[in-house]
Formats: C-alpha cells, sequence, structure tokens
C-alpha cells in the first residue's frame, strides 16, 4: 500500500503553541499578511530542493511564498536567475509571476518563530513535513542547505547522523535519499546580518550556485 505523504502543513496547522500564538498576534496587527505556514515553491519533479531555516517575519510570513519580500529573497532569487534556475522577473511579491525552473525552495520550520530563532522542539514537530517533502520529490538529485540549522534539520528529515554530514560554506557530501543519491551543498544562510557582516559575499554564494549547476549539468 502507498504511503500518503504530508510534505506541506495545513494552513491552520496547530502543531507548536509558540508559533501559533506569534502568528495569531502578528495577525491582529497585520490581518492583511499571510501568517499562515508557508507552502515550499517550486516543482515536485525538480532537481534541487533549497532549504532554508523558517519564514521571515515581513518577508514569507507576510508575502506566503518562501524567501519572497526581504533581503535574503532578494538575494536568494537574484542568484538562481544568474544560474538558469528561475524563468519571469521576481519582484518581492508572491504573485509576480516568477517560476523557478528545476528547483523547490522550503524551509526547516514553516511558521515564522519569533526573531526569527524556531527552538528544537519546533523543529522536531515541522521535521515529518520536510521528511515528505524530500520523499514528494521523485527527481531529486540536489540539496543546498542554507546555514547550520537547515542543514541539521535536513541530515536528520533523511534519517541521518549529524556526525556523518559535516556541515560548512562550499561543504559537499552525497547521501541516501529516499529516491536514490543526493548531493548535499552546503551554504552560510543569505541573511542581511551575514552579508552586511561579511560572513556570506555574493561571490561566495554564487560560487556555490555556480558548483550545483555544474553538478546538475554533468547529470
Amino acid at each position: 500500500m502507498m504511503l500518503m505523504l504530508r510534505p506541506e502543513p495545513p494552513l491552520t496547522c496547530d502543531l507548536c503553541p509558540r508559533l501559533v500564538s506569534y502568528r495569531e498576534d502578528t495577525a491582529r496587527s497585520y490581518p492583511d499578511w499571510h501568517n499562515a505556514p508557508v507552502a515550499s515553491f517550486g516543482q515536485d519533479n525538480a532537481r534541487l530542493l533549497i532549504v532554508g531555516l523558517a519564514p521571515g517575519l515581513r518577508g514569507a510570513n507576510r508575502t506566503g511564498r518562501p524567501f519572497t519580500g526581504d533581503w535574503a529573497g532578494d538575494l536568494l532569487y537574484a542568484t538562481l536567475g544568474n544560474h538558469g534556475f528561475t524563468r519571469g522577473t521576481y519582484d518581492s511579491r508572491a504573485d509576480d509571476g516568477l517560476e523557478l525552473v528545476d528547483a523547490m525552495i522550503t524551509n526547516a520550520v514553516r511558521c515564522v518563530p519569533p526573531e526569527n530563532k524556531p527552538v528544537g522542539a519546533e523543529a522536531n514537530a515541522c521535521r515529518p513535513f520536510l521528511t515528505d517533502r524530500i520523499a514528494a520529490m521523485p527527481d531529486l538529485k540536489a540539496v543546498l542547505v542554507l546555514g547550520k540549522i537547515a542543514h541539521d534539520n535536513t541530515v536528520r528529515a533523511l534519517g541521518l547522523r549529524l556526525k556523518d554530514v559535516a556541515f560548512g560554506h562550499g561543504a559537499e557530501a552525497q547521501v541516501a535519499g529516499p529516491n536514490g543519491p543526493v548531493q548535499m551543498f552546503g551554504s552560510y544562510h543569505c541573511s542581511r546580518y551575514n552579508t552586511n557582516t561579511g560572513r556570506l559575499t555574493e561571490d561566495m554564494f554564487n560560487a556555490v550556485f555556480a558548483r550545483i549547476r555544474a553538478y546538475l549539468d554533468a547529470l
């Protein structure tokens, strides 16, 4: 019997009381925002999955699309476009008509957390959706994790041990996925903080995507 996958939480997901309370508080102040779990964006048959940490308050939590409406999204989508993973023009809105090409973007935690910091219990509660998101991509060949928390949650979602898959900017490792081998790529998160402090530069970010592009093109 085929297992039913649940790669996306319901909009009314109540698994994490703290996140539900924060969503509801934000909705009272900004009732026209999305203020709900943010679904993955892209193609189920994509070969590349990008995993971030969680929706930003004024980014994805506002617009309803991952990495849309804040600095991290400006950098991510521009870099995706530089390497042939988008079609159309990114305009910081969920209805801008932008399409991903051979790619999907998701988050380890699907609801906005206070101060952009989900706690371990929230990551654990949301992880089955990430596990199912990965399993629901039959052609998946590469996963890019943005930051250490996204890395750790992705490794655990794959049923692997953290000690066997090290995180680092530019790190690569081949791991077993539910639909075959997957190459994991690591990058520092494309947050404004990381770029302002020089921890991550645009050249560094583009270099990771150039490596991913070359890997996929060689398959």
